[in-house]
């Protein structure tokens, strides 16, 4: 397959500048068409990013023999539903994150697309950022001596969506049984698992503060890596302020970053401190979808972010969750 043209179920917003202008962007995929249930806004869309066909049936879109391979950018709820329909279909297919909101849906997934040897993408774009790749050499290097300990703290205050009241499926426990927590702290713990090695070991508790939603807004857990590395963290969206911090201490060293904000990378090496300001692309998920093409064309590069190290992900958040 040298030219691979894509079709996304549920271009929202996500896809308007994350995503999928990346697909566009990088040669040798384009996007076929696009689907979202209110047929308007998919002609919407399509219009504007010049896009040749639209649906609002995702089965037209998923059988459309001009579409090589799907990417599903609608809530983890129905990711399953529609990741058989694409394995039945066998055509490779991309997951937003995280994979699913269980750990047993995701296994559903995984296996489906193991069994038929199809290609199985799920969107944890960091693991293929530049500013990541940079902090897993100094850790692959030896740069601040054995790894010992991963902290991680994130903060941030209720927003106005939060405190209306208004529905948010980011918040409903139907959709995102963690709230916040599955849209975000599984972006931080998948990077974890490709900078340290997968996770052995985890535990957490979870709570409702606020009461402002029906899922819960507070969360801390602790893990072990298989290297040995102990790790532990906190998630609290109810907090006065933002904060986005991760610490890895070594024996001769510290590395300090954000998974989130655009801050520099900081290597602290016996005292010495070097900062390097990394840049994201402004379609952040670009370096991602050029990795995806890289596998499906060149065949002998695996993908940092594959369906198996999303299934492991979606395990520890179980995990931490108590599910």
């Amino acid at each position: 397959m040298k030219n691979i043209r894509w079709g996304i179920l549920g271009c929202g917003n996500v896809t308007e500048v994350k995503s999928g202008p990346a697909y566009q962007q990088v040669n040798g995929f384009e996007i076929k068409a696009v689907m979202r249930r209110n047929r308007a806004k998919a002609e919407d869309y399509a219009n504007r990013h010049g896009i040749e066909k639209f649906y609002d049936d995702a089965d037209a879109l998923i059988n459309d023999t001009e579409v090589d391979a799907v990417y599903i950018a609608t809530p983890p709820d129905s990711h399953m539903y529609y990741a058989l329909k694409v394995a039945e279909a066998g055509k490779p297919c991309c997951i937003e994150k995280p994979l699913t909101p269980s750990h047993k849906e995701s296994l559903t997934i995984y296996e489906s697309f193991k069994e038929k040897a199809i290609p199985l993408f799920v969107a944890y774009y960091r693991r293929s950022l530049p500013r990541f790749a940079e902090i897993k050499a100094w850790l692959d290097n030896g740069d601040i001596g054995i790894i010992r300990h991963i902290n991680w703290n994130l903060s941030q205050a209720p927003n106005k969506f939060d405190l209306s009241g208004e529905y948010n499926w980011r918040t409903d426990p139907k959709v995102a049984p963690g709230g916040y927590f599955d849209d975000l702290a599984s972006h931080g713990l998948d990077l974890f698992t490709f900078l340290l090695g997968n996770i052995i070991q985890v535990g957490g508790l979870s709570l409702n503060q606020q009461k402002l939603y029906a899922a819960h807004d507070a969360f801390a857990a602790h893990w072990l890596h298989e290297k040995g590395i102990t790790g532990a963290g906190s998630w609290n969206f109810g907090c006065d302020h933002r904060m986005d911090r991760v610490e890895i201490f070594g024996s001769k060293g510290k590395i300090e970053f954000s998974v989130f904000e655009e801050n520099p990378i900081v290597l602290n090496q016996n005292g010495n401190r070097q900062e390097v300001f990394i840049e994201n692309p402004k379609n952040i998920q670009l370096h991602h979808v050029e990795n995806m093409r890289r596998q499906l064309v060149e065949k002998n590069y695996s993908h940092p972010s594959s369906g198996l190290t999303a299934l492991h992900t979606s395990w520890v958040m179980s995990r931490i969750l108590n599910q």
